[in-house]
């Protein structure tokens, strides 16, 4: 037995050709039988940092039977020259969020996981207030539970105002320890009065994280990390798969 929530993740290798450039998280994502991997777009390019990747690596379930059989699926990134990700801007600029269409008959058919769907997104943003105890599950530093290929939990706090957008970007911010490699985990809370909920998932999808915030004035040497981090609202799903 899986929990279901945990077969709707999985780790990210970005590649350039042969060569492995980084580490990160993706989720599955499902639209009008339309079936999306989620993750953050600084994932699959981030011109800052002169990240620039041609495929991605991701891990999938295979065996019902038997969950430390897996494969890994290469999906590459640019098609004809172009982009295969979706991509969005608000009016606080671009979205660190990204969406790439998956074609399930290439996933095989023994291949299974779960998805979040558009029941899982929160109808009235103040059903989450700040405090509200979150999850973000993820592979931070590309660890995991290496028998399974399973991701872990962080337990998160919702730090900002939900529903207002924090200093005029789509995001709100989480207090939880995160590290490098959570990129584009799923931020989530239990299930409660007004969600509506699919099977055995109850989990509500509000964000998807992908970045630490941090303080240009903090001393290295005095101060700690804020350990405060950016979660974008999960809504943003609905414009990206349009």
């Amino acid at each position: 037995m899986i929990e279901p929530l945990l077969l709707a993740l999985t780790s990210i290798t970005t590649k350039f050709n042969q060569a492995e450039l980084t580490k990160a998280t993706g989720f599955f994502f499902e639209r009008e039988n339309r079936l999306y991997l989620v993750t953050a777009r600084h994932v699959v390019f981030d011109k800052q940092t002169n990240h620039e990747p041609n495929s991605l690596l991701i891990n999938l379930h295979i065996d019902r039977q038997n969950i430390t059989i897996t494969t890994d699926f290469s999906i590459p990134l640019y098609k004809n020259g172009k982009p295969v990700w979706k991509e969005g801007y608000d009016s606080g600029g671009a979205v660190d969020v990204c969406v790439i269409e998956l074609d399930r008959k290439a996933l095989g058919e023994t291949t299974f996981l779960r998805a979040f769907t558009v029941n899982h997104l929160i109808k009235q943003l103040d059903q989450i207030e700040v405090g509200t105890s979150a999850v973000i599950v993820g592979f931070p530093l590309g660890f995991y539970d290496t028998l399974h290929k399973l991701p872990v939990a962080r337990q998160a706090l919702i730090s900002s105002s939900f529903g207002i957008r924090f200093q005029g970007h789509g995001y709100f911010l989480t207090d939880a320890q995160m590290h490098r490699g959570s990129s584009g985990a799923p931020v989530v809370v239990k299930t409660h009065s007004g969600v509506s909920k699919r099977g055995d998932f109850d989990w509500s999808l509000i964000g998807i994280h992908t970045s630490r915030m941090d303080v240009s004035t903090r001393d290295a040497s005095e101060d700690e990390r804020l350990n405060l981090n950016c979660a974008w609202y999960a809504d943003v799903l609905m414009k990206l798969t349009d």
